[in-house]
């Protein structure tokens, strides 16, 4: 087994752990923020924390009405701007914890007079270190290259963050995500059962909307570098802007099919694609969904929209490691690639 797919199945037991070793902290944070209400949350990453920053920039605006940035680290790395971040709140994202340009930003966001917060995996890290507060997550080493427990991490701890600060009542359901988790595990099966078929993909297009848009923009890095696949990445809206029209007969589209208020727009895509004579793999717990995908991995329980990105993403990041060994390559050491990468 690689390393990767190891660390895959580690997720259920360190989501567990974070919620238990974080929560009050996450909670007595939120309510100092309440009490002095951020005007703006900006999230600076780079990479697969990256990816996790775009699902808290839609899952905090969409439960606390506070308007969430994606921060451009060059803007203070390269050009030293001096921003008015004067009762903003800015968020670092980083596995290691020792992204140069993102402590950089951290750093110079904290003279331009924001409070800072960093959500890492390494306690003792140059991050959590300069950052007014530090949300671990409770992972353990990540050996392999490729993120995964580290990324299901950071979506965790958006999601303990976001129902603080809101408090939305949604704890309860937070806490089901070990379990979920675990059950999304259960369809490696499946999956490997699929990768075989697409051994010789050299290109393909990953599409999820809303909260699952993040997904979408981490399962296409996982193809990337573990696979050398070229896989582009959009949101369903988007991908009907123009890119649709690479697609023919065979053409490789993953979709991101969670309920709630996208799939009645995901549904119209998946048929347009079926009308396209495209080879559609849906990852979904909707039937009306899966039905129209030419390839299908099924969700094994019932779920939210709000909840759907953790279990979603552990077939596709299933697919990616299991995908790279049928290609005959580790997904554990991609060419080019180290596990800490520095960039100003």
């Amino acid at each position: 087994m690689s390393l990767m797919l190891d660390e895959i199945h580690q997720q259920p037991a360190a989501i567990e752990r974070t919620i238990k070793r974080e929560s009050k902290k996450i909670e007595s944070f939120a309510a100092k923020l309440k009490a002095n209400r951020p005007r703006l949350i900006v999230l600076v990453a780079r990479g697969s924390s990256d990816n996790a920053a775009l699902f808290g920039r839609y899952l905090i605006e969409m439960t606390t009405g506070i308007p969430v940035s994606l921060a451009a680290p060059a803007i203070h790395t390269l050009y030293k701007t001096k921003m008015d971040l004067r009762d903003a709140l800015v968020i670092g994202i980083s596995q290691s914890g020792e992204g140069v340009d993102i402590n950089l930003t951290l750093e110079n966001s904290k003279r331009c007079g924001a409070t800072t917060l960093a959500i890492t995996n390494e306690a003792e890290s140059s991050m959590a270190k300069l950052a007014d507060e530090t949300f671990l997550i409770h992972a353990g080493r990540e050996r392999s290259v490729a993120a995964t427990k580290t990324y299901t991490g950071q979506l965790l701890i958006f999601h303990l963050l976001a129902s603080a600060i809101s408090g939305n009542g949604h704890r309860p359901e937070i806490e089901r995500l070990p379990e979920l988790a675990a059950s999304a595990l259960t369809l490696q099966p499946r999956v490997a059962e699929m990768v075989e078929r697409y051994a010789f993909m050299e290109q393909c297009v990953v599409v999820g909307r809303s909260l699952n848009y993040a997904n979408a923009f981490e399962f296409a890095i996982k193809l990337m570098e573990t696979c050398y696949v070229v896989a582009e990445r959009f949101s369903g809206a988007d991908f009907l802007h123009g890119p649709i029209a690479m697609v023919d007969g065979g053409f490789p589209v993953f979709v991101f099919a969670p309920p709630g208020p996208t799939l009645k727009g995901t549904k119209e895509l998946l048929e347009k694609l079926k009308g396209l004579g495209a080879e559609t793999i849906a990852i979904s717990s909707e039937s009306a969904a899966l039905k129209l995908a030419s390839r299908k991995i099924a969700i094994p329980q019932p779920i939210s929209e709000l909840l759907s990105p953790i279990p979603y993403i552990i077939p596709a990041q299933l697919f990616a490691a299991l995908l790279a060994e049928a290609k005959g390559l580790s997904p554990d050491q991609p060419r080019s690639l180290s596990k800490v990468t520095k960039t100003v």
